[in-house]
Protein backbone atom coordinates (compact mmCIF):
# COMPACT_ATOMS: atom_id res chain seq x y z
CA UNK A 1 0.00 0.00 0.00
CA UNK A 2 1.39 3.14 -1.03
CA UNK A 3 1.49 5.95 1.85
CA UNK A 4 0.60 9.53 0.59
CA UNK A 5 1.59 12.81 2.46
CA UNK A 6 -0.44 15.66 1.34
CA UNK A 7 1.41 18.81 2.31
CA UNK A 8 -1.03 21.71 4.16
CA UNK A 9 0.62 25.39 4.36
CA UNK A 10 -0.39 28.66 5.76
CA UNK A 11 -2.61 30.48 3.14
CA UNK A 12 -3.52 27.16 1.74
CA UNK A 13 -5.23 26.98 -1.86
CA UNK A 14 -8.08 25.48 -1.25
CA UNK A 15 -9.10 23.76 -5.13
CA UNK A 16 -5.64 22.30 -5.69
CA UNK A 17 -5.92 20.71 -1.70
CA UNK A 18 -9.28 19.54 -2.48
CA UNK A 19 -7.88 17.76 -5.98
CA UNK A 20 -5.53 15.96 -3.79
CA UNK A 21 -8.12 15.03 -0.74
CA UNK A 22 -10.51 13.51 -3.70
CA UNK A 23 -7.81 11.86 -5.93
CA UNK A 24 -6.02 10.18 -3.19
CA UNK A 25 -7.60 10.76 0.24
CA UNK A 26 -10.57 9.56 -0.60
CA UNK A 27 -12.15 5.80 0.89
CA UNK A 28 -11.88 3.54 -2.24
CA UNK A 29 -12.46 -0.01 -0.40
CA UNK A 30 -13.44 -1.41 -3.68
CA UNK A 31 -9.85 -1.02 -4.67
CA UNK A 32 -7.67 -3.34 -3.15
CA UNK A 33 -4.14 -1.48 -1.95
CA UNK A 34 -6.07 1.93 -2.57
CA UNK A 35 -3.88 4.98 -1.60
CA UNK A 36 -3.21 5.41 2.29
CA UNK A 37 -3.02 9.49 2.51
CA UNK A 38 -2.47 11.56 5.40
CA UNK A 39 -2.71 15.74 5.27
CA UNK A 40 0.80 16.88 6.79
CA UNK A 41 2.18 20.15 7.66
CA UNK A 42 5.77 21.38 9.05
CA UNK A 43 3.94 24.31 10.85
CA UNK A 44 2.54 24.43 14.30
CA UNK A 45 -0.81 25.49 15.01
CA UNK A 46 -3.95 26.37 12.70
CA UNK A 47 -3.43 26.71 9.11
CA UNK A 48 -5.36 30.11 7.25
CA UNK A 49 -6.39 29.09 3.55
CA UNK A 50 -8.85 30.75 1.25
CA UNK A 51 -12.16 31.88 2.08
CA UNK A 52 -10.78 32.41 5.65
CA UNK A 53 -11.29 28.81 6.77
CA UNK A 54 -9.01 27.47 9.24
CA UNK A 55 -7.25 23.97 9.03
CA UNK A 56 -5.78 21.99 11.30
CA UNK A 57 -3.34 19.18 10.03
CA UNK A 58 -1.30 16.98 11.55
CA UNK A 59 2.58 18.18 12.51
CA UNK A 60 5.44 16.38 11.35
CA UNK A 61 9.18 16.40 11.29
CA UNK A 62 9.84 14.00 8.50
CA UNK A 63 8.13 12.66 5.46
CA UNK A 64 10.14 9.01 5.80
CA UNK A 65 7.09 7.09 6.37
CA UNK A 66 5.86 8.22 2.83
CA UNK A 67 5.79 6.99 -0.32
CA UNK A 68 4.54 9.75 -2.10
CA UNK A 69 4.63 13.09 -1.23
CA UNK A 70 1.73 15.85 -2.88
CA UNK A 71 2.47 19.80 -3.01
CA UNK A 72 -1.24 21.55 -3.61
CA UNK A 73 0.46 24.47 -4.84
CA UNK A 74 2.44 26.86 -3.12
CA UNK A 75 3.15 31.01 -2.17
CA UNK A 76 4.20 32.50 -5.32
CA UNK A 77 4.70 35.68 -3.57
CA UNK A 78 7.25 34.75 -0.85
CA UNK A 79 10.99 32.97 -0.52
CA UNK A 80 10.50 31.86 2.67
CA UNK A 81 10.37 27.94 3.58
CA UNK A 82 10.76 26.44 6.38
CA UNK A 83 14.16 24.79 7.06
CA UNK A 84 12.59 21.40 8.11
CA UNK A 85 10.34 21.04 5.41
CA UNK A 86 13.05 22.02 2.76
CA UNK A 87 15.40 19.40 4.21
CA UNK A 88 12.93 16.65 4.49
CA UNK A 89 11.56 17.55 0.66
CA UNK A 90 15.04 17.49 -0.81
CA UNK A 91 15.78 13.97 1.09
CA UNK A 92 12.65 12.83 0.07
CA UNK A 93 13.63 13.54 -3.64
CA UNK A 94 17.25 12.14 -3.18
CA UNK A 95 15.69 8.74 -2.20
CA UNK A 96 13.88 8.72 -5.78
CA UNK A 97 10.44 9.00 -4.02
CA UNK A 98 7.60 10.37 -6.29
CA UNK A 99 6.46 14.06 -6.07
CA UNK A 100 3.26 15.55 -7.49
CA UNK A 101 3.22 19.39 -7.49
CA UNK A 102 -0.27 20.92 -8.49
CA UNK A 103 -0.37 24.20 -9.75
CA UNK A 104 1.77 26.73 -7.93
CA UNK A 105 3.41 23.83 -6.08
CA UNK A 106 6.27 23.84 -8.57
CA UNK A 107 7.46 27.35 -7.46
CA UNK A 108 8.35 25.58 -3.90
CA UNK A 109 10.19 22.36 -5.83
CA UNK A 110 12.28 24.96 -8.28
CA UNK A 111 12.90 27.19 -5.10
CA UNK A 112 14.17 24.06 -3.60
CA UNK A 113 16.36 23.72 -6.33
CA UNK A 114 14.62 20.20 -7.12
CA UNK A 115 13.67 21.06 -10.80
CA UNK A 116 17.13 22.21 -12.05
CA UNK A 117 17.48 20.72 -15.61
CA UNK A 118 14.37 19.04 -15.33
CA UNK A 119 10.98 19.45 -17.66
CA UNK A 120 8.32 21.45 -15.09
CA UNK A 121 5.45 23.81 -15.74
CA UNK A 122 2.61 25.52 -13.63
CA UNK A 123 -0.44 27.94 -14.58
CA UNK A 124 -0.37 29.72 -16.87
CA UNK A 125 -0.87 33.00 -14.94
CA UNK A 126 2.63 32.29 -13.42
CA UNK A 127 4.90 31.57 -16.31
CA UNK A 128 6.51 34.79 -16.98
CA UNK A 129 7.38 34.78 -12.79
CA UNK A 130 8.57 31.75 -13.03
CA UNK A 131 10.98 32.11 -15.57
CA UNK A 132 12.47 34.87 -14.45
CA UNK A 133 13.20 33.30 -10.92
CA UNK A 134 13.84 29.64 -12.39
CA UNK A 135 16.01 30.12 -15.26
CA UNK A 136 17.33 26.67 -14.54
CA UNK A 137 14.35 24.83 -14.62
CA UNK A 138 13.21 23.70 -18.57
CA UNK A 139 9.58 25.32 -18.60
CA UNK A 140 7.46 23.80 -20.64
CA UNK A 141 4.03 26.33 -21.07
CA UNK A 142 0.74 24.98 -22.89
CA UNK A 143 0.66 21.46 -21.21
CA UNK A 144 -1.48 20.22 -18.70
CA UNK A 145 1.30 18.69 -16.64
CA UNK A 146 4.96 17.10 -17.20
CA UNK A 147 6.90 13.64 -15.54
CA UNK A 148 10.11 13.92 -15.40
CA UNK A 149 12.00 11.43 -13.64
CA UNK A 150 10.47 11.29 -9.71
CA UNK A 151 8.93 14.95 -9.81
CA UNK A 152 5.62 15.56 -11.89
CA UNK A 153 4.17 19.06 -12.12
CA UNK A 154 0.88 19.97 -13.00
CA UNK A 155 -0.74 23.29 -14.80
CA UNK A 156 -3.12 25.34 -12.83
CA UNK A 157 -6.10 24.47 -11.50
CA UNK A 158 -8.05 21.45 -13.02
CA UNK A 159 -4.88 20.20 -14.31
CA UNK A 160 -4.63 18.88 -11.21
CA UNK A 161 -6.82 15.97 -11.73
CA UNK A 162 -5.57 15.34 -15.05
CA UNK A 163 -2.26 14.80 -13.71
CA UNK A 164 -3.64 12.61 -10.66
CA UNK A 165 -5.36 10.68 -13.10
CA UNK A 166 -2.44 10.16 -14.99
CA UNK A 167 -0.28 8.71 -11.68
CA UNK A 168 -3.52 6.64 -10.80
CA UNK A 169 -3.17 5.10 -14.18
CA UNK A 170 0.31 4.48 -14.10
CA UNK A 171 0.01 2.69 -10.44
CA UNK A 172 -3.27 1.05 -11.01
CA UNK A 173 -4.05 0.38 -14.72
CA UNK A 174 -6.33 2.28 -16.93
CA UNK A 175 -9.75 0.68 -15.97
CA UNK A 176 -9.31 1.86 -12.53
CA UNK A 177 -8.26 5.51 -13.54
CA UNK A 178 -11.01 5.53 -15.65
CA UNK A 179 -13.38 4.22 -13.33
CA UNK A 180 -12.37 7.32 -10.67
CA UNK A 181 -13.14 9.81 -13.16
CA UNK A 182 -15.91 8.43 -14.16
CA UNK A 183 -16.25 9.18 -10.34
CA UNK A 184 -15.20 12.65 -10.66
CA UNK A 185 -17.74 13.26 -13.71
CA UNK A 186 -14.55 14.28 -15.84
CA UNK A 187 -13.13 13.18 -19.30
CA UNK A 188 -10.80 9.98 -18.04
CA UNK A 189 -7.82 11.28 -20.04
CA UNK A 190 -6.51 14.20 -21.88
CA UNK A 191 -2.82 14.12 -22.80
CA UNK A 192 -0.43 15.99 -20.30
CA UNK A 193 0.97 17.69 -24.18
CA UNK A 194 -2.50 19.37 -24.39
CA UNK A 195 -2.93 22.94 -24.17
CA UNK A 196 -3.69 24.35 -20.63
CA UNK A 197 -5.84 27.22 -22.12
CA UNK A 198 -7.69 27.47 -24.98
CA UNK A 199 -9.76 30.08 -26.41
CA UNK A 200 -13.28 28.03 -27.10
CA UNK A 201 -13.84 25.06 -25.52
CA UNK A 202 -14.94 22.01 -27.71
CA UNK A 203 -18.39 22.08 -25.66
CA UNK A 204 -19.37 25.09 -27.67
CA UNK A 205 -18.36 23.92 -31.02
CA UNK A 206 -21.35 21.02 -30.20
CA UNK A 207 -22.94 19.89 -33.63
CA UNK A 208 -21.39 18.08 -36.14
CA UNK A 209 -17.45 19.11 -35.26
CA UNK A 210 -17.95 17.35 -31.48
CA UNK A 211 -19.74 14.24 -33.52
CA UNK A 212 -16.82 13.88 -36.26
CA UNK A 213 -14.45 13.51 -32.83
CA UNK A 214 -16.98 11.05 -31.19
CA UNK A 215 -17.11 9.07 -34.59
CA UNK A 216 -13.17 9.25 -34.96
CA UNK A 217 -12.97 7.70 -31.45
CA UNK A 218 -15.00 4.99 -32.53
CA UNK A 219 -13.55 4.26 -35.30
CA UNK A 220 -9.45 4.36 -34.30
CA UNK A 221 -8.92 1.16 -36.10
CA UNK A 222 -9.65 2.55 -39.21
CA UNK A 223 -6.89 4.18 -41.32
CA UNK A 224 -8.30 7.41 -40.61
CA UNK A 225 -7.14 10.65 -42.72
CA UNK A 226 -7.43 14.41 -41.29
CA UNK A 227 -9.38 15.30 -44.92
CA UNK A 228 -11.83 12.57 -44.22
CA UNK A 229 -12.76 14.10 -40.91
CA UNK A 230 -12.63 17.24 -42.57
CA UNK A 231 -15.37 16.17 -44.94
CA UNK A 232 -17.30 14.53 -42.02
CA UNK A 233 -17.42 17.66 -39.98
CA UNK A 234 -18.70 19.58 -43.37
CA UNK A 235 -15.58 21.85 -43.45
CA UNK A 236 -13.08 22.34 -45.71
CA UNK A 237 -9.33 20.83 -44.36
CA UNK A 238 -7.95 24.36 -43.32
CA UNK A 239 -11.30 25.99 -41.61
CA UNK A 240 -10.74 22.19 -39.77
CA UNK A 241 -7.41 22.49 -38.69
CA UNK A 242 -8.25 25.99 -37.56
CA UNK A 243 -11.46 25.14 -35.61
CA UNK A 244 -9.20 21.87 -34.59
CA UNK A 245 -6.61 23.74 -33.20
CA UNK A 246 -9.02 26.87 -31.98
CA UNK A 247 -10.72 23.71 -29.40
CA UNK A 248 -8.22 21.42 -28.44
CA UNK A 249 -5.29 23.42 -28.52
CA UNK A 250 -3.36 20.61 -31.03
CA UNK A 251 -3.14 19.60 -34.75
CA UNK A 252 -5.81 16.69 -35.86
CA UNK A 253 -3.16 14.62 -36.84
CA UNK A 254 -1.48 14.51 -33.64
CA UNK A 255 -4.75 14.17 -31.33
CA UNK A 256 -5.54 10.78 -33.62
CA UNK A 257 -2.11 9.59 -32.81
CA UNK A 258 -3.11 10.37 -29.24
CA UNK A 259 -6.06 8.55 -29.40
CA UNK A 260 -4.65 5.45 -30.80
CA UNK A 261 -2.05 5.42 -28.25
CA UNK A 262 -4.11 6.01 -25.59
CA UNK A 263 -6.08 2.74 -26.58
CA UNK A 264 -3.18 0.82 -27.25
CA UNK A 265 -2.49 1.33 -23.80
CA UNK A 266 -5.97 -0.39 -22.76
CA UNK A 267 -5.36 -3.18 -24.91
CA UNK A 268 -1.86 -3.62 -23.62
CA UNK A 269 -3.67 -3.91 -20.42
CA UNK A 270 -6.48 -6.26 -20.79
CA UNK A 271 -5.02 -8.16 -23.98
CA UNK A 272 -2.41 -10.37 -25.29
CA UNK A 273 -1.62 -9.20 -28.54
CA UNK A 274 1.46 -9.44 -30.60
CA UNK A 275 2.63 -6.10 -31.84
CA UNK A 276 0.96 -5.76 -35.68
CA UNK A 277 -2.43 -7.20 -34.34
CA UNK A 278 -1.89 -4.06 -31.70
CA UNK A 279 -1.19 -1.98 -34.48
CA UNK A 280 -4.39 -3.12 -36.98
CA UNK A 281 -6.73 -2.45 -33.67
CA UNK A 282 -5.53 0.91 -33.01
CA UNK A 283 -5.58 1.86 -36.79
CA UNK A 284 -1.60 2.38 -37.24
CA UNK A 285 -0.04 0.96 -40.78
CA UNK A 286 2.42 -1.33 -38.84
CA UNK A 287 4.15 -2.31 -35.60
CA UNK A 288 6.82 0.25 -36.53
CA UNK A 289 4.53 2.75 -36.39
CA UNK A 290 3.18 1.90 -33.49
CA UNK A 291 6.24 1.48 -31.81
CA UNK A 292 7.46 4.79 -32.74
CA UNK A 293 4.50 6.85 -31.63
CA UNK A 294 4.15 4.39 -28.62
CA UNK A 295 7.48 5.92 -27.68
CA UNK A 296 6.86 9.48 -28.89
CA UNK A 297 3.71 9.73 -26.36
CA UNK A 298 4.14 7.45 -23.84
CA UNK A 299 8.58 7.53 -23.69
CA UNK A 300 8.97 3.68 -23.19
CA UNK A 301 8.22 0.51 -25.55
CA UNK A 302 4.70 -1.28 -25.90
CA UNK A 303 6.20 -4.51 -24.20
CA UNK A 304 7.50 -2.95 -20.91
CA UNK A 305 4.36 -1.08 -20.95
CA UNK A 306 2.61 -4.45 -20.67
CA UNK A 307 5.07 -5.89 -18.14
CA UNK A 308 4.55 -3.01 -15.97
CA UNK A 309 0.72 -2.74 -16.33
CA UNK A 310 -0.80 -5.55 -17.78
CA UNK A 311 -3.73 -7.25 -15.81
CA UNK A 312 -4.03 -10.57 -17.96
CA UNK A 313 -0.21 -11.44 -15.81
Amino acid sequence: MLKVAILAYDQLAMFEFSCALELFALSRPEYNNWYQSEVVTFESGSLHATGALQIIARQVHSLNDYDLLVIPGWRTQTKHVNARLACEISAFSAQGKRIISFCSGAFLLAQLGLLQGKLATTHWRYAELFRQRFSQVNFVEDVLYTQDGNISCSAGSAAALDLGLEVIRQDFGHVIANQVARRLVISPHRSGGQAQYIETPIAKQGGIFAATLDWAINHLHMALEVDELARKANMSRRSFDRRFREALGTSPKVWLNQQRINLAKQLLETEQLNIEQLAAKVGFDSGITLRFNFNKYVGIAPSQYQRQFSRQT
